[in-house]
C-alpha cells in the first residue's frame, strides 16, 4: 500500500496495483481500474515515486539473496 493525502488534508492507504492512471489536471487525480478516481494533494511524480518505491521494495523483499542461502543445502537427487 501507498499512503496519499487526500484534497481536505485525510490520509488514505491506496493499493498500487489498481491504479490504471494518474492524472494532473491541475489537481492530482488517481483513476482505479474499477472507476473511481481519488483526488490528491500529493504531484503526479510524489504518486509515480511511491508507486515505484514500493514496487522496488517487493522485489528486493522477494528476490534470492545468494549470500543468505548456504551451500549444499539442496539433497542430491536419487
Amino acid at each position: 500500500m501507498i499512503c496519499v493525502t487526500r484534497i481536505k488534508g485525510q490520509l488514505a492507504a491506496v493499493n498500487p496495483d489498481l491504479i490504471e492512471t494518474v492524472e494532473s489536471n491541475p489537481d492530482t487525480t488517481i483513476c482505479f481500474v474499477s472507476g473511481e478516481k481519488l483526488l490528491v494533494q500529493e504531484t503526479l511524480e510524489e504518486i509515480v515515486e511511491r508507486v515505484h518505491d514500493y514496487r522496488r521494495s517487493l522485489l528486493e523483499n522477494y528476490s534470492i539473496n545468494p549470500e543468505r542461502h548456504t551451500t549444499g543445502s539442496r539433497r542430491p537427487r536419487s
